[in-house]
């Protein structure tokens, strides 16, 4: 085909570039004007040569395009200079870019080659090539060797807190010499899980989503879907909960909470999957199950708005009427001591090997903490006004399988570990008796998680 149409886009391409940079570029192939335009020099200039385009102070660059096309059509395009950019507000520490003083942290730049020559000849050429610009961030040299580099079966990755800490650190690799902050290795082929980790209320902070709604257009989607998939539900406004804005429904409320924890969650999870990470298994702490159900795909965002806001709903029958304390100490130790209170104490989770919450009445979780406390085991109450995952919930079980009914769980393709069995679990069962069970149960969190720390090379996110 003919290319006039691919010059005037070659056209704007190249103007915009000078009205950018500040730089105009010489005119290929022009020699003299045409000596029937009288009087050219006096009004136009033709450039021989490239040279600097500073511009003036108050008026920005501007430059006109014109492309003829063959069959008549013509365009005619002026282009002007960007404003310039506010400037960008002051990160914490962990969030700006690596520079000589510090400011993003640790970072690792990444590296592979078929050989270990060849990563260490890689290691050399990254090293001039980064030194020799200084214009380079850090974060986007890491960024770049991750997302645009071939992965080989000799690795290595350079940590640094600074600049010149990671140009140090690649000098070494380069010279085959080991580091306290660069680890090397070989790809075995294969990789342990990666497992999404889903928590359970407790995780909340005010605005807690207000920076990644406002920088990105994935997680800022993600929560405007789950705001719409629980607007049949409730009548507060997510997006103002998750932002922080003053007149947010508060987080004390557990129906405001758990909702806006379930759509926190989700919206996280895209915003790793968009990066890359994606999980090959979920696990979900009591309510953060409803979560780890949704991004396994075993139930729609709308079926999952569902369950976690009914579900919040429903807990406010039972304010007022128990409580939970976290406990430092075995599970078998916390076992025995319940035992005593037969009907009104429940282990309501066991997170780890000395990491126990318990629930039931008011006063018999009071008695145990004093009894406790007399062994040198510290006891928490939690913030609530609610036993979750005891007999208490048994008052609620009616309602919340008539606000469950009809949601349609299914097959899922990511690894669904259930913290109810304790097993992998088919996520066509997760039906709304599931979700029930899910809240009157115990939560065996530390069961799952040990099975699958036992998985080589599991990656916990």
């Amino acid at each position: 085909g003919h290319l006039e149409p691919a010059a005037g886009i070659t056209g704007l391409v190249k103007t915009a570039l000078c009205v950018e940079r500040g730089h105009l570029v010489a005119s290929l192939n022009f020699r003299t004007p045409n000596p029937a335009i009288p009087d050219f020099h006096d009004d136009f200039e033709v450039l021989s040569a490239p040279r600097p385009w500073p511009g003036t102070p108050g008026r920005p660059r501007r430059a006109g395009v014109s492309a003829f096309g063959m069959g008549g059509t013509n365009a005619h395009v002026i282009l002007e200079q960007a404003p310039t950019p506010a400037p960008a507000p002051q990160l914490p520490a962990s969030q700006g870019d690596m520079s000589p003083a510090g400011g993003l942290g640790t970072l690792p730049w990444v590296l592979s080659a078929r050989t270990p020559q060849a990563l260490a000849e890689q290691a050399a050429r990254l090293r001039d090539h980064v030194a020799a610009d200084p214009s380079l961030g850090a974060a986007d040299v890491g960024h770049s060797l991750l997302a645009t580099r071939a992965r080989f079966e000799h690795r290595a990755v350079v940590l640094g807190e600074s600049r010149q800490e990671a140009l140090e650190g690649l000098a070494l690799l380069a010279a085959g010499a080991g580091a306290a902050r660069t680890v090397r290795g070989t790809a075995s082929g294969a990789r342990g899980p990666v497992v999404f980790v889903f928590p359970g209320q407790g995780s909340q902070w005010p605005a807690m989503g207000r920076q990644l709604y406002t920088q990105s257009q994935v997680f800022a989607r993600s929560i405007d879907a789950c705001a719409a998939a629980l607007e049949p539900f409730v009548d507060w406004s997510l997006v103002d909960v998750v932002t922080g804005a003053p007149s947010a429904a508060p987080l004390e409320r557990v129906d405001v909470v758990q909702p806006a924890l379930f759509a926190m969650m989700v919206s996280l999870a895209e915003l790793w999957r968009s990066l890359g990470v994606v999980p090959d298994a979920v696990i979900g702490h009591s309510q953060g199950e409803i979560a780890a159900a949704c991004v396994s795909g075993a139930l729609t965002l709308q079926d999952a708005a569902r369950v976690v806001a009914l579900r919040s709903q429903a807990l406010k029958a039972l304010a007022g009427l128990g409580g939970m304390s976290a406990v430092a100490a075995p599970r078998a130790w916390v076992q025995e001591r319940l035992e005593r209170r037969p009907g009104r104490l429940s282990t309501a989770a066991v997170n780890g090997p000395a990491s126990v919450v318990i629930s039931g009445d008011d006063e018999a979780l009071d008695q145990f903490a004093a009894e406790a406390a007399a062994d040198g085991v510290r006891v928490r109450r939690v913030k609530v006004d609610y036993a979750s995952h005891s007999h208490h919930v048994e008052r609620i079980r009616e309602r919340l399988l008539a606000d469950t009914a009809g949601i349609a769980p299914r097959e899922a393709a990511v690894t669904f570990h259930s913290t109810v069995t304790a097993t992998a679990l088919d996520t066509r069962t997760l039906d709304g008796s599931y979700w029930y069970d899910n809240l009157r149960s115990q939560v065996r969190f530390a069961d799952v998680v040990d099975t699958l720390m036992r998985e080589p090379g599991a990656v916990f996110v």
